[in-house]
């Protein structure tokens, strides 16, 4: 009898969780489990900021897939850029370059997200995300580039363009990074004696009226306060409105002269999920409560990729928001579900009350709000970081982080730059790859011969 073929797309936290719970609950007789990801690790993304801003190295985040000694799920290197429901089959470009489908008998849909863009001129070509690990090393790289550029010019009107950096988005991605790039270049500027510190400007922008409003309006004042006495200038409800290779222009009308604006205006669902034609939620797969997706045989989807609804909250279409918590819970969940599913038993929907959300600012600043407790300050930085440090899966990673930790609050930062995409400027479809999916039509195409097999 030939085994039930389980394919997860996705090594994030909600695809990652599921083949762990699967791995553990199905014996190798019961099913072949497959993980598609371009890269074999985990990438531990609320850490993001600390590996841009030196405080943690690249390796530290990166989770690898291939150390457990009892893993037995197959890694197929490469990414989903198409899904055809009706074949069951996806289509997975390899790391290669090539095409080739991919079969599934039960299909996990856990592909993340990419960073949210919009038609502003230049965006694409100007802006820098912090959504990939490349993303993260390249940005670091940029802001240290720009210190040291400024200290060859003797432009002085260029000097101050490269020491004015922009941030959009006040969300967590984009608070953190703010927070912890000004830290950098604060503490990297003591090196360089013929710049003024005083030009270096860091300015955080968001078109929404208030910062981190999911925190709400205590913690959300009290993580502005610390921003705006670090010198991080705060513009609330306001944009982008254009972007250059030299300036920055905001909808309010100032154009600011800067070498680096760094886009964290949200996220949105994969690309991939346009490919297989179903309904969506402000971009995210309709499911159910149990993450099936209506009408598709064997299709689940989690994650930022699925619009799950949220029965832990009392309004009637409330839906999970993207954080990892959530994901989590969602992966093992469905993994609980394929299993009762193969063992003809019973499904149960997913329900999971929030747990609170943390934001580490670096140094000694953080606001949180676990279980509803409002922290700020040394308090909140603390319980932000044991939050962190605890939801790392392996242990390897929890010792290299803490000993990053340590080692960066004893030593501090080298400052050094690895020359990293020195001579090209990175654009956000570059690191993230949203120009490789394929249209509905091409995803047929590739899955047509498999299709008469499947009847």
């Amino acid at each position: 009898m030939t085994r039930p073929r389980i394919l997860v797309v996705g090594a994030g936290f909600a695809g990652v969780a599921c083949v762990r719970r699967l791995e553990r609950r199905l014996t190798g007789r019961e099913a072949q489990i497959s993980l598609l990801s371009p890269f074999s690790y985990q990438l531990y993304l609320p850490l993001l900021p600390q590996v841009a801003a030196g405080v943690l190295t690249p390796q530290s985040v990166a989770l690898s897939l291939r150390r457990s000694e009892r893993h037995r799920t197959r890694i197929i290197p490469g990414g989903a850029v198409g899904v055809d429901t009706k074949a069951k089959v996806c289509v997975v470009r390899t790391i290669t370059g090539d095409l080739v489908p991919e079969p599934y008998d039960h299909l996990v849909l856990a592909p993340g997200s990419v960073t949210r863009t919009f038609d502003i001129p230049g965006l694409g070509e100007h802006a820098r995300g912090m959504k990939t690990l490349a993303e993260a090393v390249y940005i670091r790289d940029h802001v240290i580039a720009q210190l040291d550029l400024a200290d060859a010019s003797q432009d002085e009107a260029e000097r101050a363009a490269r020491l004015q950096f922009v941030v959009v988005g006040g969300g967590y991605a984009g608070t953190e990074t703010a927070a912890c790039l000004q830290r950098l270049t604060h503490n990297a500027i003591k090196r360089y004696p013929r710049l003024d510190p005083k030009l270096i400007k860091w300015h955080l922008v968001d078109i929404a009226p208030a910062l981190m409003p999911e925190l709400g309006e205590k913690l959300g004042r009290a993580a502005l306060d610390i921003l705006r006495r670090r010198g991080i200038e705060v513009s609330l409800g306001v944009s982008v409105a254009s972007v250059d290779a030299d300036t920055v222009t905001l909808t309010d009308g100032r154009v600011l002269p800067s070498r680096t604006l760094i886009w964290t205006a949200g996220v949105a669902a994969s690309p991939l999920i346009g490919t297989l034609g179903a309904e969506t939620h402000r971009g995210r797969l309709v499911v159910g409560a149990d993450m099936v997706v209506p009408g598709m045989d064997g299709v689940h989807a989690l994650g930022d990729a699925a619009a799950v609804p949220d029965l832990a909250k009392k309004e009637k279409d409330a839906i999970c928001p993207p954080t990892a918590q959530h994901a989590l819970r969602q992966g093992r969940q469905v993994a609980d579900n394929l299993v009762a599913t193969l063992r003809g038993e019973q499904t149960y929907p997913y329900v999971h009350k929030d747990l609170g959300l943390v934001v580490d600012l670096g140094g000694k600043d953080g606001v949180s709000k676990p279980l509803g407790v409002e922290l700020h300050g040394l308090p909140a930085q603390a319980v932000a970081r044991a939050y962190h440090w605890s939801a790392l899966r392996t242990n390897v990673a929890k010792a290299r982080v803490m000993t990053n930790w340590l080692l960066n609050a004893v030593a501090g930062d080298d400052f050094v730059r690895t020359g990293f995409l020195a001579s090209k400027s990175g654009t956000l479809a570059d690191f993230e790859y949203t120009d490789a999916y394929l249209t509905p039509e091409q995803v047929r195409e590739h899955s047509a011969s498999l299709r008469a097999t499947h009847g």
